[in-house]
């Protein structure tokens, strides 16, 4: 129930205006003292929210909230879920992998356990990104989804290219940059048998306007679209467009491989004929990064000799 009322005092004030307290416990059938609650609870999830005496309270900045019906008419995808606030959308597809269609997509608006690669925390504010989860069977199995993180990559940025958002790079394996800072993360999951199909669960989380108070607990240099001046465009426009593109890049290469999606990596590749590092847990490896190849393995050059580099636990670096 109080989860109930906290959505519905975000509903209310997701306008940018102010309305008092007395007005706001009104439509929600409580009392002021609970509205004040309510507003701390909305506090907690990344939200700003002022309150100023004799008038009430109102957003920072008003926020568009994700709307299911919106998603699946642009997306033209009708198996879609939207949560107001939930653990991680990877997490919710991995639990229900038997019951799922590729390209089934879940939406959130705040994350409380959204992770990313390697075990880290994504930071997921309530409103202020965009973090969505799809699933997709991928016949061929396990060792067929090797470049699957790089082309889901690509079809994020082609999606923000076409909604005039230019700019964006691809870090190996899974980031996308902007201005050599992490605009967004790709998570891949998956669950296979040796001889049978994999089931994956593609995840990304992309920065649209970072409440400052949230900035602090971030440990790399990020980027958000409000840096560029994109920050109004909406997030169901957008979100419908990266569904889209997910979608058509997948059925591609479940077709295909990653081996159409090469020559566009090359262009996007962030770190391309650049000193890297390639660590390996206690392990560097260092050399020129030289893209990658048909299956999706970082390409990098030693002494004049290229070889390939794949697996979930190598951390690429520019070298300094």
């Amino acid at each position: 129930m109080a989860r109930e009322q906290v959505n519905r005092i975000i509903q209310l004030l997701a306008d940018g205006h102010f309305y008092s307290g007395e007005w706001l416990g009104e439509q929600l059938g409580v009392s002021r003292t609970s509205v004040s609650n309510y507003i701390k609870q909305a506090q907690q999830l990344g939200l700003d929210i002022h309150s100023v005496k004799g008038k009430g309270y109102k957003m920072a900045h008003a926020i568009e909230l994700l709307d299911v019906a919106k998603l699946q008419q642009q997306s033209g995808q009708d198996e879609i879920v939207v949560f107001s606030v939930i653990d991680s959308t990877n997490q919710y597809l991995m639990d229900r992998l038997d019951q799922l269609s590729s390209g089934a997509a879940c939406l959130a608006e705040c994350q409380t356990a959204g992770r990313g690669r390697r075990g880290r925390k994504w930071v997921s504010p309530f409103g202020s990104h965009l973090y969505l989860s799809m699933f997709w069977q991928l016949e061929q199995g396990i060792e067929a989804a090797m470049g699957l993180s790089l082309a889901a990559g690509i079809a994020t940025v082609n999606a923000l290219t076409a909604l005039g958002i230019t700019g964006a790079k691809l870090k190996w394996p899974n980031d996308i940059y902007v201005n050599n800072k992490k605009l967004a993360g790709i998570l891949v999951e998956m669950s296979a048998q040796a001889a049978g199909p994999c089931q994956l669960v593609i995840g990304l989380g992309l920065n649209i306007n970072m409440p400052a108070q949230m900035a602090t607990e971030i440990d790399q240099p990020w980027f958000d679209l409000k840096q560029i001046g994109a920050q109004d465009i909406s997030r169901n426009t957008l979100a419908a467009h990266i569904l889209t593109a997910l979608r058509v890049t997948l059925e591609l290469y479940q077709q295909h491989g990653f081996k159409p999606f090469l020559a566009r990596w090359q262009e996007l590749d962030a770190f391309i004929n650049q000193p890297v590092n390639l660590i390996m847990g206690p392990k560097t490896i260092s050399g020129i990064a030289r893209g990658v190849d048909q299956q999706g393995a970082l390409l990098v050059e030693q002494h004049g000799i290229i070889k390939p580099f794949i697996g979930g636990e190598i951390s690429l670096r520019l070298a300094t």
